[in-house]
C-alpha cells in the first residue's frame, strides 16, 4: 500500500490538491483560483472546463514539487462545492453551459412556482430542504428549460448532470458517473431515507433520472473508479472517498458523535450538527442533510445552517469596493478601530440563507453617520460573519433541545484571522476552538478514502489525531453582547422584501 492519501478539493473560488501522510499531516499541496463569472445581477457562474484545467494543474504541480510517484498514493478522496450544477455531453464531455453556482438566484421563479403549486411540504419531508435557489435541482431544471436544444438532448439520453464531484470524477476516471449521499442530499431530488433518487421529486422538478449519477457511500472500498492512465496522475489510483465540502470538514473535525458541531468559514459559512442515525426535521430554518455514509454502515444525518456570504464578503470588499488590497489586510484595518461605529453590514447579496430563507432580501449597510470610516465598514463586514453564525447557532440550539453550545470547533481559510475568531467568541458567548490542521475539508476527503482501504483503522484513530491549535474565549459582557445582536436583528429586517 502507498504511504500517502490524496485529496482533491474543488471549492467555490479555487481548487487545491493535498497529500496527507498516516498522521494526517500535510506532505505537499498546490492551489489555484478560478474565475467568478457574474453575467447578470444575481447570476453566478463557473467555467467547468477551467475547473478541470485547474484540477489537473494542481495535481501535477504537487506531485512534481514533492517528488511523489503515483505508486506512493494509496487512494484519492474528492470534495467539492456542493450545490453547483454542471450538465455535459456524455460522449464529448462538453458542458452545455457554464456551471450555475450555489450562490446564483436565477431559479427564484421556478422555486416560487413550485411553492405556489403546493410542493414545499414534500421537499421538506422527503429531501429535508426548503424550496430555495441554493439547491441543485432547480438549476438542472433551469438549464433544461432555458438552454436551446438541451431538453431534447436530455430526453434522447445524450446528456449527464451532477454536482462538481460528479463532473470531476467522470473526467478523472474516463466516464464513471457517480456521487455520494452528501452531495445528492443537496439536489432536492434524493429521499433522505432511501438514499436514492425519488421518482415523485424528479417528476415535480422535471429532471430525467437518466441524467443523474449513481449514488455510492461517501467512503467506498469498491471504489468510485480508478484514475485514467492518461490523466494528471498518469496511473490507475482508486478514488475511494467523496464528500460535499461541509460534510468533509465535519469528518475532518472528527465530529462523529451526535451533538458534535463544527463551523467552516469559507466563501460561505456552514455549521453542521451531527444528529446520528436520526433524521431530525428543523422547525427553525435549518437544513436536514446526510452527514456521511461509510461503506456497510447506515447513514449519519445532520442539521446544517448555511450562510451564503462569509469569506465572499471580504472578497467583495477587495474586488468590487476596493476598500482593502488583500483579505489579510482586513484584520489590520478592522483592528484600527474599537468597534464598527454603530454600522452594520448585512451581506444578503444572494438573499438570506439559514435561518431566514428569504430570496427577496438584498444587502444593506445601515447605521451610517459621518463618524463611520472605511475601517468601521471593514469591521462591520467581519462582524456580519459572526452575527450570521450566531443566528444559525440559536436555531440549532432550539432544534436540538439540548444544552446550549459552549464550544464551537472552527475551520476554513478565514480562521487564520485572530480578530475574527475573537469577535466570534464575543458575539456567541462561547469558546471558539481551531484545530492544528485547518484544512479540514481536504482532510475529511482524505479520511473517507483512507478509511475505505484500511489506511486508517477506524474513526477512533482519527479522533486521536485531532489536536487543538488555539482557543478564543469571550471577552465582553452579556449586556454588550445583547445590545450588539439586537442592532444586527434590526439591520436584518431592513433587507427583507427588497426584490418584488
Amino acid at each position: 500500500m502507498g504511504q500517502l492519501i490524496g485529496a482533491i478539493d474543488s471549492g467555490t473560488t479555487s481548487t487545491r490538491f493535498i497529500l496527507f501522510d498516516q498522521n494526517g499531516a500535510i506532505v505537499g499541496s498546490e492551489q489555484q483560483e478560478h474565475e467568478q463569472i457574474f453575467p447578470r445581477s444575481g447570476w453566478v457562474e463557473h467555467a467547468p472546463l477551467e475547473i478541470w484545467q485547474r484540477t489537473q494543474a494542481v495535481v501535477r504541480a504537487t506531485l512534481a514539487k514533492c517528488g511523489v510517484e503515483p505508486g506512493q498514493i494509496a487512494a484519492l478522496g474528492v470534495t467539492n462545492q456542493r450545490e453547483t450544477a454542471v450538465m455535459w455531453d456524455r460522449d464529448t464531455g462538453e458542458p452545455v453551459c457554464n456551471a450555475i453556482v450555489w450562490q446564483d438566484t436565477r431559479t427564484d421563479r421556478i422555486c416560487r412556482r413550485l411553492e405556489e403549486a403546493g410542493h414545499a411540504d414534500i421537499f421538506r419531508r422527503k429531501a429535508g430542504l426548503p424550496l430555495a435557489t441554493y439547491f441543485t435541482g432547480p438549476k438542472f431544471r433551469w438549464i433544461l428549460e432555458n438552454i436551446e436544444g438541451v431538453r431534447a438532448r436530455a430526453d434522447a439520453g445524450q446528456l449527464l448532470c451532477g454536482t462538481v464531484d460528479s463532473w470531476l470524477i467522470w473526467l478523472l476516471t474516463g466516464g464513471v458517473h457517480v456521487t455520494d449521499p452528501t452531495n445528492a442530499s443537496r439536489t432536492m431530488l434524493m429521499d433522505l431515507q432511501t438514499l436514492d433518487w425519488d421518482e415523485e421529486l424528479l417528476e415535480i422538478m422535471q429532471v430525467p433520472r437518466s441524467l443523474l449519477p449513481e449514488i455510492r457511500p461517501s467512503s467506498d472500498p469498491a471504489f468510485y473508479g480508478t484514475t485514467a492512465t492518461d490523466g494528471p496522475f498518469g496511473a490507475a489510483i482508486p478514488i475511494c472517498g467523496n464528500l460535499g465540502d461541509q460534510q468533509a470538514a465535519t469528518v475532518g473535525q472528527t465530529c462523529f458523535s451526535p451533538g458534535d458541531v463544527k463551523n467552516t468559514y469559507g466563501t460561505g459559512c456552514f455549521m453542521i450538527l451531527n444528529t446520528g442515525e436520526e433524521i431530525v426535521h428543523s422547525s427553525n430554518g435549518l437544513l436536514t442533510t446526510v452527514c456521511y455514509q461509510m461503506s456497510g454502515s447506515v447513514p449519519v444525518y445532520a442539521l446544517e445552517g448555511s450562510i451564503a456570504m462569509a469569506g465572499a464578503t471580504v472578497q467583495w470588499l477587495r474586488d468590487e469596493l476596493q476598500l482593502i488590497r488583500s483579505a489579510a489586510e482586513s484584520d489590520e484595518i478592522a483592528r484600527s478601530v474599537e468597534d464598527a461605529g454603530g454600522c452594520y453590514l448585512v451581506p444578503a447579496f444572494s438573499g438570506l440563507f439559514a435561518p431566514h430563507w428569504r430570496s427577496d432580501a438584498r444587502g444593506v449597510l445601515v447605521g451610517l453617520t459621518r463618524y463611520v470610516t472605511r475601517a468601521h465598514v471593514v469591521r462591520a463586514a467581519l462582524e456580519s460573519i459572526c452575527y450570521q453564525t450566531r443566528e444559525v447557532l440559536e436555531a440549532m440550539n432550539a432544534d436540538s433541545e439540548g444544552a446550549p453550545l459552549r464550544q464551537l470547533k472552527v475551520d476554513g481559510g478565514a480562521t487564520v484571522n485572530d480578530l475574527l475568531m475573537q469577535m466570534q467568541a464575543d458575539i456567541l458567548g462561547a469558546e471558539v476552538v481551531r484545530p492544528r490542521i485547518a484544512e479540514t475539508t481536504s482532510l475529511g476527503a482524505a479520511y473517507a478514502a483512507g478509511l475505505a482501504i484500511g489506511f486508517w483503522p477506524g474513526l477512533e484513530s482519527l479522533r486521536k489525531q485531532w489536536q487543538v491549535d488555539k482557543i478564543w474565549r469571550p471577552q465582553i459582557g452579556e449586556t454588550e453582547r445583547a445590545q450588539g445582536y439586537a442592532g444586527w436583528q434590526k439591520a436584518v429586517e431592513r433587507t427583507l422584501g427588497w426584490v418584488e
